[in-house]
């Protein structure tokens, strides 16, 4: 027996090892011809699963992609006409068929962060976009290289000027803000009307500027100013026409600092004489203009929210309070916009006397929340008619503009136990070496915040006040180039300075008895005009101020939501501070208007889209959506093909702005 058996070798061995495995392997494929015949499947994993899923959804993209560019142009209106019926004309089409042509040239003035900034020179992580729209567009720089976005958005702290090795410069031409980014328009509908009959590039004009610096400063950086007056002087001799000029939102206070700067005398001024106006200027058309300021520009600086913000942190707590991939939100949008010079033109001003104060406000009494519809409003020149229809609404005093909790908004004034926080010692917190982002906060202290809440109340002659004290650097900048309250002597040499020139309060028209004044703004949405806030811990680097969320009444027909009081306006603007001027503080001839220039309120009740195939709507009065309100660019078109007020049948009023703006006790 052991002759016949085979000796062991190394070789025989290894044979030995590999015949079991081959046989597995050999099992395992029999096995898997068993399920394949017997119908059964391998188990999937989650890898295959997410593949799946992405791959359905690249498919479903690329197929409606597909659909979407293959579609008439004229089927999103053929179903949106079968859904609620034929859609009137756009105005461009209908005032072409009245025969009107184009007549007097157009320039635009765009208002805050609706026109395109590019980049010139900045560092090394900005390599590769120059010239790339760093504000605007598809905004795909923030995505992919955040900080380095902030560094080259942010301006000079000291100076509100260039930082060094940066240049950001205004896209120049009508697309620097005929789309604010691909789909979504600013003026692009309205030029394309006036396209209709018969406008041109060399018939308009957007008078592009950077609107993050001081209004002065766009002169002195970039001559803006002295280009805005030679383009104007162009057109106009070469059309032999005046110009209808039409700003938006802050470029409204920006062309009214420009109309004082041409009359002045160079060099601060533009040397063009006390009757430049009156030569070059046939109308102004004033859209969602922020002539008093705007309540919501207090929480941007104060602490970098709003109303949309404060409710996003409510619903994800966390999120924009985390140091997410080393980037604090709200901390970088504060350091970043408060070098933003411009911000603080739009600071409430005429204080107390306009706003309101602790125990009285100009729209007392009313609730935007159940405010009278299109069609219960006065239609024309209801100046003493259009009465709120709320008379049992609860009682709020818009004129506390800021409150720290809400038992103080609602307090009696006698009720109230205040604290006075300017004279208050500001300390300084242990964290402060450590902070990444650098505000102005950190120089308070605990002590400082804690000053500013035992206020409890701020009426908007006290915000000035408030903002010198939590941010007194930024304000240093304010305060040289613009001014918040009321002249008592308009002819004081005083106001010959620039920085009164933005303000209406405390400059005059020009001498241009000829020239018309438009307002031309929103009304029927709720709009930011009061805030309850809260002091929050902080280790020292965050901001230790936030809009109280959980102050709400709960009631449908309340104006308090969110820790946010709203009143009437085109949801940014109040009407009284869109308004008020062209209601009483330039109607007739009064001191701020001493030439007597017709002035004229046309105001827009909002629509929502029907569906969403109409878009952003053609009825909307929100503060850019109303840059496509089909009958605000009629009225435009009107008057730049040379109509005049009776053309467009003098005030259109749905406001109570001339019973609010009787309640304002202002020397005229």
């Amino acid at each position: 027996m052991s002759l016949l058996r085979r000796r062991r070798t190394p070789e025989n061995e290894i044979q030995s090892d590999v015949e079991p495995k081959l046989d597995a392997e050999e099992d395992d494929k029999k096995s898997k011809k068993k399920n394949v015949k017997s119908g059964k499947k391998k188990k999937w994993s989650c890898i295959d699963n997410c593949c799946w899923f992405v791959g359905c959804i690249c498919c479903v993209w690329w197929i409606l992609l597909f659909l979407y560019n293959a579609m008439p142009a004229s089927f999103p209106q053929y179903v949106t006409e079968a859904i609620t019926g034929p859609l009137p004309d756009p105005p461009g089409i209908k005032l072409q068929k009245e025969g009107l042509k184009a007549k007097h040239p157009v320039v635009f003035i765009p208002g805050i962060v609706t026109c395109g900034l590019e980049l010139w020179e900045g560092h090394q992580c900005a390599e590769g976009l120059f010239r790339k729209r760093l504000w605007g567009g598809t905004f795909g720089e923030v995505y992919k290289r955040p900080l380095c976005w902030v560094n080259h958005m942010t301006l000079d702290n000291e100076t509100g000027m260039d930082p060094p090795g940066i240049r950001v410069r205004p896209v120049s031409g009508l697309v620097a803000a005929d789309y604010f980014a691909p789909g979504y328009f600013v003026w692009a509908v309205l030029i394309a009307n006036l396209a209709r009959i018969g406008y041109e590039e060399k018939t308009m004009y957007m008078a592009a500027y950077d609107w993050r610096l001081a209004f002065q400063n766009t002169e002195v950086r970039d001559q803006t100013l002295s280009r805005i007056k030679s383009n104007i002087e162009l057109m106009v001799a070469t059309s032999g026409k005046k110009a209808v000029i039409v700003p938006h939102s802050m470029g409204v206070v920006y062309f009214l600092h420009f109309m004082k700067w041409v009359e002045a005398p160079a060099p601060v001024g533009g040397g063009g004489g006390p009757d430049w106006c009156a030569k070059h200027i046939k109308a102004v058309m004033n859209i969602g203009g922020p002539l008093l300021g705007v309540p919501k520009s207090i929480s941007g600086l104060f602490s970098a929210e709003a109303r949309d913000i404060a409710v996003a942190r409510a619903l994800a707590p966390g999120v924009l309070d985390t140091d997410l991939f080393h980037f604090q939100t709200l901390e970088h949008i504060m350091k970043m916009s408060r070098t933003w010079d411009a911000t603080m033109s739009m600071i409430p001003r005429g204080g107390d006397t306009i706003w309101g104060g602790l125990d009285w406000s100009p729209e007392e009494g009313y609730s935007p929340c159940k405010s009278k519809s299109r069609d219960d409003a006065a239609q024309n020149s209801g100046h003493h008619e259009n009465q709120t229809t709320d008379s049992k609404a609860k009682y709020y005093s818009y004129g506390r503009m800021m409150s720290f909790g809400k038992d103080a908004a609602e307090a009696h004034p006698s009720d109230l136990k205040r604290i006075d926080f300017r004279d208050a010692v500001k300390g300084s917190n242990v964290a402060n070496n450590t902070c990444d982002v650098w505000n102005e906060y950190q120089d308070m202290g605990v002590s400082g915040t804690k000053a500013v809440e035992e206020y409890k109340v701020y009426t908007a002659g006290e915000i000035v006040d408030l903002l010198n004290f939590v941010a007194p650097k930024m304000m240093a900048r304010g305060n040289a180039h613009f001014s918040y309250g009321i002249a008592d002597d308009l002819d004081d040499p005083k106001y010959s300075h620039y920085k009164y020139w933005s303000n209406p309060l405390e400059t005059k028209l020009p001498n241009a008895p000829d020239m018309e004044i438009y307002s031309m703004y929103g009304v029927g949405i709720e709009t930011e005009r009061a805030y309850v806030y809260k002091r929050i811990p902080t280790a020292g680097c965050n901001i230790p101020f936030q809009i109280d969320t959980s102050a709400d009444d709960g009631d449908e027909g309340s104006c308090l939501k969110s820790g946010v009081f709203t009143i009437d306006g085109d949801e940014t603007v109040p009407a009284l501070s869109a308004g008020f001027m062209c209601a009483k503080g330039w109607r007739g001839r009064t001191r701020f208007n001493p030439s007597g220039i017709k002035t004229y309120i046309r105001e827009y009740f909002h629509a929502p889209p029907a569906n969403l195939l109409e878009g952003r709507g053609t009825q909307s009065g929100a503060h850019v959506d109303i840059m496509g309100n089909f009958a605000l660019i009629e009225d435009i078109m009107r008057v730049a093909a040379g109509g005049t007020s009776e053309n467009l049948g003098g005030d259109q009023v749905y406001s109570d702005i001339f019973k609010w703006s009787e309640k304002i006790n202002l020397r005229l």
